[in-house]
């Protein structure tokens, strides 16, 4: 479930259930709205609802929906407090669509001169594959790459798909841990102001999630299992047992959260605060919208960082180009101007 669907469906559920309207009837009314797939995950609710079952345990029967907005449920079912619950979930998850958008939006623009760059360079192949010259034969080879026509262009996107799929590859093995890849999170966060903003931002994830748990009443097991989850990242996954096991041992929450030496300082000390203080939900949600302002400012700096990458590479791209046909024009300079 995309965070966009997920807000809408948190923003209007939970009104409906603040309205005092039937369970029964809104999911209904759901089943009209959002993608085929989630009109199919509604309707099996509302299957389920009727047979007698619980909301949180067809959500987790199912898994269209986010682990986060099951467990959630679960604690607002058994808490009576359902209707919170969603209008927390619906806060949450237009804060991630917000800064999705937002880091869409940066990078829009050099996206669009490096397919504007491959578009240009695409219909230079093909016209040197379609005019003749004057005195009959093939146009000039301009770019020296052999490729001309219609049939030059799809090798030249082949190439560039075959490229592009290497880079997707690597950020897909990436996000999924394969080989353990993962494993070298601490040295990118070693890489200046780049491996501060990933940093943060994860952080941020992790901090936001603590306190929609703690302020939901579950315990601090369950909500760390959480928030690490939200992380989307194997490499803080991997420390639930360790973080499990100190609190079962009789540990606090910030030195349990030490113990795994993944967290900054500045950040368990903050949560060793906000134990202190004895309002550990409400301490740790401030922390959670300090983090949020620091992670928005960080996603900038990613936006920038990954727009000069492109840029540049547009860059160098265009030169290579140019470079190529001006050495095939002097090239024919230098010809003409040979003695006979």
């Amino acid at each position: 479930m995309s965070f966009s669907a997920a807000a809408s469906f948190c923003h209007r559920f939970g009104t409906g259930l603040h309205a005092g309207a039937d369970m029964v009837k809104l999911l209904e009314s759901e089943c009209r709205i959002g993608s085929s797939q989630q009109k199919d995950a509604i309707k099996q609710l509302v299957a389920g609802v009727k047979q007698g079952e619980q909301l949180h345990v067809l959500m987790g029967q199912n898994k269209f929906f986010p682990r986060l907005m099951t467990t959630m449920v679960r604690v607002g079912e058994s808490a009576g407090k359902l209707e919170y619950l969603f209008s927390i979930l619906t806060e949450h998850y237009t804060r991630q669509q917000q800064l999705r958008r937002k880091f869409l939006g940066a990078i829009a623009y050099p996206a669009f001169m490096l397919t504007f760059s491959i578009g240009v360079v695409s219909l230079l192949i093909y016209l040197m594959g379609i005019l003749t010259p004057a005195g009959g034969g093939q146009m000039t080879d301009l770019l020296g790459w052999g490729l001309r026509g219609g049939s030059g262009v799809l090798i030249f996107w082949t190439y560039l798909l075959f490229f592009f799929a290497i880079a997707a590859g690597a950020v897909f093995c990436f996000f999924r841990n394969v080989a353990g890849v993962q494993n070298i999170v601490p040295l990118i966060y070693l890489i200046p102001r780049l491996g501060d903003a990933i940093q943060t931002i994860t952080i941020a994830r992790f901090c936001r999630v603590l306190s929609v748990g703690l302020g939901a009443g579950l315990e601090p097991i369950p909500s760390i299992a959480l928030a690490l989850d939200a992380t989307d990242s194997d490499y803080y996954r991997a420390v639930q047992d360790e973080t499990e096991s100190a609190i079962l041992n009789g540990a606090t929450l910030a030195s349990a959260l030490e113990k795994t030496n993944i967290f900054p300082d500045d950040f368990i000390g903050k949560i060793e605060i906000a134990e202190h203080s004895g309002t550990d939900s409400e301490s740790i949600a401030f922390l959670a919208e300090d983090y949020d302002e620091r992670a928005q400012t960080a996603m900038k700096i990613i936006s920038r960082i990954i727009s000069g990458v492109v840029a540049i590479s547009v860059v160098l791209f265009v030169l290579y180009v140019i470079f190529r046909i001006m050495s095939v024009v002097f090239g024919f300079y230098q010809e003409a101007f040979e003695p006979i």
